[in-house]
């Protein structure tokens, strides 16, 4: 699939409308890098694996977080997993990625039978990809220029979504919603597919899956606008320093408190944080720094294996 010209796609690349694209090239991550001062990680971060719920019998949704930015979502005969990662590794660059340090609060095998899955973006970890294609061949619904990646892993079942597009199964309907971010797999091949969080209508609620994205002034208040508010969201709070390298891609913890209320969002929980050492902040701050800006009982951030009702 490939869309038409617009405020987002240039004929041949994926851009956020509006941004400086001057930052986040090779140069900058060499500056970073030379730096050094990235906080040490515990070589393993305790996570007692829990088995998830039993989904709702009727009305309502159960949200688990199983670590970064995977989540279980159940509702009633329906189960939705975001960005899911069971590797030990994260990344496109396989072992030469960075090493997890908390492990999955739900085992792979302890997962129940996974109708559909939400991909934000191309940094998606194929391996776990291809095992839950091999076991329950879910749809997985993804930006524009995926289905050959997806492929490549034996993923069989892809819909492909450019920014606003919808896509609907066993009763749900995701809508792919802009993000503040970028892609790349590999070297000379930036922004070659679209990037994107969801909009997921499922078991009566309505949740906001943010993706992986920066903070932008006016993202979520469009999303607010379009869909009202929602009855919960998932967003990330981790991997934001330092600051002049990261903003563009990832939010910190007063963005997302501010990202939770443009939404509306009545109830939101938080993600992309303990789990892999990726950015420079120390790993358990993110929650730290959540609490003093404001999260509180509509803004929470759980441990691995622990899950909210909706």
């Amino acid at each position: 699939m490939t869309p038409a010209p617009s405020d987002h796609f240039n004929g041949k690349t994926f851009l956020n409308p509006g941004a400086d694209a001057g930052r986040g090239g090779v140069l900058d991550l060499i500056r970073w890098k030379a730096a050094g001062r990235a906080a040490p990680w515990p070589a393993e971060v305790p996570v007692e694996q829990r088995r998830p719920p039993a989904p709702p019998g009727g009305p309502g949704l159960v949200a688990t977080w199983v670590g970064q930015s995977t989540f279980l979502l159940q509702a009633a005969g329906l189960a939705v997993l975001t960005d899911p990662v069971f590797s030990g590794k994260a990344g496109p660059l396989g072992r030469l990625g960075p090493a997890r340090a908390a492990r999955p609060g739900v085992a792979f095998g302890a997962l129940p039978r996974v109708d559909a899955v939400l991909l934000s973006h191309d940094h998606c970890d194929l391996p776990t990809l291809r095992r839950l294609s091999e076991r329950d061949n879910p749809l997985v619904v993804a930006p524009v220029g995926h289905a050959g990646l997806l492929a490549s892993a034996g993923v069989r079942r892809v819909q492909e979504l450019d920014w606003w597009e919808a896509a609907a199964f066993k009763g749900a309907e995701a809508t792919l919603v802009p993000a503040r971010h970028w892609c790349r797999r590999r070297p000379f091949a930036t922004n070659v597919r679209l990037w994107g969080g969801f909009i997921l209508r499922m078991g009566g609620r309505m949740a906001y899956f943010a993706g992986d994205t920066g903070y932008d002034d006016r993202l979520f208040l469009e999303v607010s606008r379009r869909f009202g508010p929602v009855d919960l969201a998932l967003l990330p709070i981790g991997a934001y320093e330092p600051r002049w390298f990261m903003r563009d891609a990832h939010m910190n913890p007063p963005e997302a408190v501010r990202a939770h209320r443009e939404l509306g969002a009545r109830r939101s929980l938080a993600m992309h944080w303990g789990t892999f050492p990726l950015t420079d902040e120390p790993w358990d701050e993110p929650p730290r720094a959540l609490r003093g800006a404001g999260g509180g009982p509509v803004f929470l951030s759980i441990r691995p294996g622990e899950s909210i009702a909706a």
